[in-house]
């Protein structure tokens, strides 16, 4: 509203009441002042009403800046989203390069409220190691269906992903959290256990060799803090036991993440049931890493980590494990570099040199001891084609040696480029590998080098 042309109306019928009143008063000869005056009156008048204006329209803006403004929360971070029947981990509806980025919360403006998303994910793969797949020129598989649900409701966040497989369903993490701050969060259920690269040592859809060792996006039951700080990341945990229940669980096998379920007799198969059920228990986990950032597009993440814990028998603690890992996290511009060393242990009473692990439905096995090293490097470039908007360049090697009982070394090279198109993300991996699972081997194998082609598809909601 403006107060201008009602407060002018006003003004000029007072001048011309006061002038007419004068002009019946006083001579003609007056009238000339009389106007000179009733001239200032109106000039006086304007200024008071444009000032009136000016407050009006300030109270109006501060008004409107009030009603639009909508309320902030802190939210964390969508939880990862694991690669190898996943979603990438940055660009979340994209499906854009996943270069590393520690976990942490990241405060949004956005309402309160569970959203729901998913994948959709199939693939191609012609596998050297296998006779019938080469005679037929490769298989065509459906990989997975994917349920997320996240959100925050009342100042509390829930996290959670279940996945459909052929062959098994699994919970890959579930957890509830409440942030403190911008940057602090507590999170409270099956939640990532905090170790080396994050959220992933790799690029392509296989990760690298220490995912098949646990060491790499592993869940874990139990309780996370976070800090995610610049240029701090500390990440503090506290996990009671593996997320298929711990020794005792059921259809432990039927899970996303590594873990270990059994000790291994001498003479006992790779890939049999383990004869002496074992898992891990009351683990505790640290990650702290800095970010440097020394010249304009460039960012350095150097970090260690660390985690010790037991290992439970059916009836008793039959020993303890531990593993540390240092790390470098390295962005310019389009390219990242990521480089890691870690080591791990278990020790038993019984001095097994193997321990049986479990996952996607079936049982492998792993040297009770291990060095491994990453090295991976990879390249984004933009692109606009038809729907591609993104081909994202990479080479993956992962080394694991120094095995206990004598067991030969393991090494994977990946190369590879995924493609973005819209809410589709597609995988093209070449696999040169040695006792490496899914391409032909085990950890604890003593095969040859394999080759594997694979193209995997992934529509993400």
């Amino acid at each position: 509203m403006t107060l201008k042309p009602i407060a002018l109306a006003l003004a000029l019928a007072s001048a011309a009441s006061v002038y007419a009143a004068r002009a019946q008063a006083q001579p003609t000869a007056t009238a000339s002042a009389d106007t000179r005056s009733v001239s200032q009156q109106i000039a006086a008048m304007q200024t008071e009403i444009d000032a009136m204006q000016a407050r009006l329209n300030a109270l109006k803006a501060r008004a409107t800046a009030q009603q639009a403004e909508p309320p902030v929360t802190a939210q964390p971070a969508p939880a990862p989203h694991a690669k190898g029947a996943a979603k990438p981990a940055s660009g979340a509806t994209s499906g854009s390069n996943r270069y590393a980025a520690a976990k942490a919360p990241a405060p949004k403006k956005r309402k309160e409220g569970i959203t729901v998303g998913g994948a959709v994910r199939f693939q191609y793969s012609y596998e050297g190691y296998n006779p019938g797949n080469v005679r037929r020129a490769g298989d065509v598989d459906y990989d997975l269906f994917r349920l997320d649900l996240h959100g925050t409701v009342h100042g509390i966040t829930l996290d959670a992903q279940w996945r459909w497989f052929q062959y098994m369903s699994a919970i890959q993490h579930a957890w509830v959290g409440y942030a403190f701050n911008e940057r602090s969060q507590v999170q409270v259920g099956l939640t990532r256990i905090p170790f080396g690269n994050q959220p992933y040592d790799s690029h392509s859809y296989f990760f690298s060799s220490n995912y098949y060792l646990g060491l790499e996006d592993t869940y874990a039951a139990g309780v996370e803090y976070v800090y995610a700080g610049d240029p701090w990341n500390v990440q503090l945990a506290f996990f009671k036991n593996d997320g298929t229940g711990g020794v005792d669980g059921s259809n432990r096998t039927h899970s996303y993440s590594y873990d270990v379920v059994g000790v291994r007799a001498p003479g006992e198969g790779i890939y049999a049931t383990p004869s002496h059920p074992a898992g891990a228990a009351d683990t505790v986990a640290a990650r702290v890493a800095r970010t440097y950032k020394p010249a304009p597009g460039l960012a350095v993440e150097v970090g260690a980590s660390g985690l010790y814990g037991g290992l439970d028998g059916p009836a008793s603690r039959i020993g303890h494990y531990h593993a540390a890992a240092v790390h470098a996290n390295v962005k310019y511009q389009r390219w990242n570099l990521q480089v890691q060393a870690a080591r791990y242990a278990y020790t038993t009473d019984s001095g097994a040199n193997r321990l049986a692990v479990g996952a996607y439905a079936f049982y492998d096995t792993i040297a009770a001891r291990a060095d491994s090293y990453t090295v991976n490097l990879a390249y984004r470039l933009p692109v606009r084609w038809g729907p591609v908007s993104a081909l994202d360049f990479y080479n993956d090697y992962s080394l694991v040696i120094h095995k206990s009982g004598a067991l030969p070394g393991t090494f994977m090279d990946v190369l590879g480029v995924g493609v973005s198109a819209g809410d589709l993300y597609t995988y093209f991996d070449f696999v040169t590998a040695r006792n490496q699972p899914f391409i032909g081997g085990s950890m604890a194998g003593n095969g040859r080098i394999e080759h594997r082609f694979n193209i995997n598809f992934g529509f993400y909601f």
